[in-house]
């Protein structure tokens, strides 16, 4: 399914708040909505409530709740609702590789609620083939005005951060908003330097400078593509995260990269991504590597 944005609510006040910024979206972007919520029976034959038809029956009644309600609020959008019996992870991840995007609660500042509880969420965010937005329950409207930037953390190569960079430009377009493009650069140890990277340092002018021209070469195509959207070019020394952090405060959103890796208890998701998630007191986009 293409022109989908897909939102998983599951009944928390975040996930809610994270179909309303999915209905928003949408509308901007001329998109339609699906509304999924993983299902799995929950039996409990102890006290004998292990009824599997009351059980979905009251899942289908709060997906068609939220459906009419997103309806009645955007009446032009196309909206459907789903619920979808399996191990919430995997079919949240199935759901969102069907979409443009794929929207979801998340608490912050400790553990991610909802469909995001420990384990789930980390497989959503670092096997999801397509961007994953998180939403906190606090979220409003009124938080996409002019004046508040989209935020995006360049990092590495031009072909490492052009998806979250797209993402961020395309955001920014349809919000008619700045894009703030943020590289953070650290104080390498004397023993990585090389002959090849002390030219290149050189020929730059020194660490600072060569910082900026490396962002600078980041942007040249996403600019040239997006000639409306105003940019900033923000180059900063210290962690990623904290650089991100500190100007977060001015986002609508947070837009960071993401390069899932594996170990032997499963997908874990970069420092950078995971404390921004966790910190950030605006939606976060987490954009996967291409």
């Amino acid at each position: 399914m293409t022109g989908v944005i897909t939102a998983g609510v599951d009944g928390t006040e975040e996930s809610l708040a994270a179909l309303a910024w999915a209905a928003r979206e949408a509308v901007r972007r001329d998109l339609a909505l699906r509304v999924v919520h993983a299902w799995r029976f929950q039996s409990d034959a102890a006290a004998e409530v292990a009824d599997r038809e009351a059980q979905e029956e009251w899942v289908r009644a709060a997906v068609r709740d939220a459906v009419t309600d997103v309806c009645g609020r955007h009446p032009g959008l196309r909206v459907t609702g789903d619920i979808v019996e399996g191990e919430p992870a995997e079919t949240l991840v199935a759901a969102g590789a069907e979409a443009e995007l794929l929207v979801l609660g998340s608490r912050g500042h400790g553990a991610v609620v909802g469909f995001l509880l420990g384990s789930v969420g980390q497989q959503v965010i670092a096997e999801a083939r397509r961007p994953v937005v998180l939403v906190r329950a606090g979220d409003k409207a009124s938080a996409e005005v002019a004046g508040h930037e989209i935020i995006v953390g360049q990092h590495g190569s031009p072909e490492d951060s052009g998806p979250a960079l797209r993402f961020a430009f395309e955001t920014a377009a349809a919000r008619g908003a700045s894009v703030r493009a943020v590289r953070a650069w650290t104080l390498p140890p004397v023993f990585s330097y090389s002959p090849a990277s002390l030219k290149l340092l050189d020929d730059a002018g020194g660490l600072e400078p060569y910082e900026k021209k490396a962002l600078a070469e980041a942007l040249a195509p996403w600019r040239e593509r997006f000639p409306d959207v105003p940019v900033v070019e923000h180059v900063e020394i210290g962690s990623a995260g904290q650089v991100l952090l500190s100007v977060s405060g001015r986002a609508q959103l947070v837009v960071v990269g993401r390069r899932a890796r594996r170990t032997g208890v499963g997908a874990r998701i970069g420092s950078v991504a995971h404390g921004v998630l966790h910190h950030a007191d605006c939606p976060v986009a987490v954009v996967p590597h291409e």
